[in-house]
């Protein structure tokens, strides 16, 4: 293992998906989205409201971020995030949404 892989698990390690939540049509709520202890939103860079990517084992798919100082560390629970199931392992990762220098892999 590169130095570089074990540097990204360090700071973006895995999360067990402790439950999924599935709803319906015509509930109030509706859409991804995933409940995260402070620590793991913290170490991610990661605050209520934002976005972020959930990678499956399937899909990979955006879901809105809820900081839940009652999750358990290491453990994430998703609503409507088709892809991943109880007790497998998701990353979670704040997009890069800044487009300045990503033009055709050149920096500017």
């Amino acid at each position: 293992m590169s130095s570089d892989a074990r540097a990204s698990d360090a700071i973006n390690r895995p999360l067990r998906v402790e439950a999924l939540v599935a709803t319906r049509r015509g509930d109030a709520e509706r859409g991804p989205l995933l409940w995260i202890h402070p620590d793991d939103a913290r170490r991610r860079l990661l605050e209520d409201g934002e976005l972020a990517w959930v990678f499956g084992p399937r899909r990979n798919e955006l879901a809105e971020v809820r900081v839940d100082p009652t999750q358990r560390r290491g453990d994430v629970v998703l609503r409507d995030v088709s892809g991943a199931a109880p007790s497998e392992i998701v990353r979670v990762i704040k997009p890069d949404l800044d487009p300045r220098g990503r033009r055709s892999g050149v920096f500017v």
